[in-house]
């Protein structure tokens, strides 16, 4: 990407997208496009073709999604698909047709089968069923990344894909019924030590292994990718490091100084027992994560606390 190319950002002012934007930013690129869902609303085909029409962005990354948690998830299933399908649907037909040089989807690791064969591989996708709780969003997700392969393959369009683990940092959803585990666990525990409370209860069992990425290592491997990647598979973006929710339930507790017990309710689910992509390929190709949890969780703490202060 030229500095002063034409690079839409969409879904600018969510987790990913934001980060984007700053890594964009920093990087020196001076003509990033951005729009806010009242001014463009993308699950809507014509306004969004206009948008490519009136804009012609020469990059594109596809931020823009319906996310949320286990419970959002469970709850929305057919929100989360219709949605997610409908955007996906528009702004990658709209860039084949006003001839986008690149296209970069995004999408989640929970695309993979709920049991897959650890570290998770890129080859490993659609070789099992997928995890409940979480189904719809991660078929709609499998469509985005489908789709993108059979236009390359089709037209020859320079549309890739990549699959980040689970992100946290600034800008993420910290709601208590709709954000992911990391996000929530922050805000719980901070409202557990503002309450003073003896203990804070959390879903599950503590056992399942996950393995998370600060969000703006994921937007430099995003900008790397699409200066340096154009594949037909797409790429985990990961960390290979991995730990249990019980041990990052106590990193968080450290970092917020919250004093309390904490319990496990096991009567409710604890979702995929492992999820650990493999970001071989990644690797291989020179990118590498900066950010390790511990530091992470700090910045992310840091972020929740000034944006309730404002």
């Amino acid at each position: 990407m030229n500095k002063d190319a034409r690079i839409f950002v969409a879904g600018h002012r969510g987790l990913v997208g934001s980060a984007i934007v700053r890594n964009l930013a920093a990087n020196g690129y001076t003509n990033i496009l951005t729009r806010i869902h009242e001014d463009l609303d993308l699950t809507d085909q014509s306004a969004t073709y206009d948008f490519f029409k009136t804009t012609r962005s020469e990059f594109v990354f596809l931020a823009a999604a319906k996310v949320g948690g286990i419970n959002a998830n469970n709850t929305y299933p057919a929100d989360f698909i219709f949605a997610n399908l409908a955007i996906q649907n528009n702004v990658i037909k709209a860039a084949h047709d006003y001839r986008v040089k690149k296209l970069l989807f995004l999408g989640s690791t929970c695309i993979y089968p709920k049991m897959a064969k650890q570290p998770i591989k890129e080859e490993y996708l659609l070789t099992g069923p997928l995890e409940e709780t979480n189904e719809a969003y991660a078929i709609a997700k499998i469509a985005g990344l489908e789709m993108c392969k059979f236009f390359k393959r089709q037209y020859g369009d320079d549309f890739i894909s990549c699959m980040p683990t689970n992100l946290y940092g600034p800008y993420d959803n910290f709601d208590l019924e709709n954000s992911h585990v990391l996000p929530a666990m922050i805000h719980k525990f901070h409202e557990a030590k503002i309450n003073e409370a003896s203990s804070v209860e959390l879903w599950g069992t503590g056992k399942p292994l996950r393995e998370f990425l600060y969000v703006d290592d994921m937007a430099d491997a995003c900008v790397f990718l699409m200066n340096h990647y154009d594949g037909e598979q797409h790429v985990n973006i990961g960390t290979g490091v991995e730990v249990t929710i019980k041990e990052l339930a106590e990193k968080i507790r450290k970092v917020v100084r919250f004093e309390g017990e904490i319990v496990f309710n096991t009567d409710m689910p604890d979702g995929t027992p492992r999820k650990l992509v493999s970001s071989e390929k990644l690797h291989n190709l020179g990118w590498r994560h900066k950010v390790e949890l511990d530091e992470g969780i700090q910045k992310a703490y840091e972020w929740f606390l000034k944006s309730i202060k404002n």
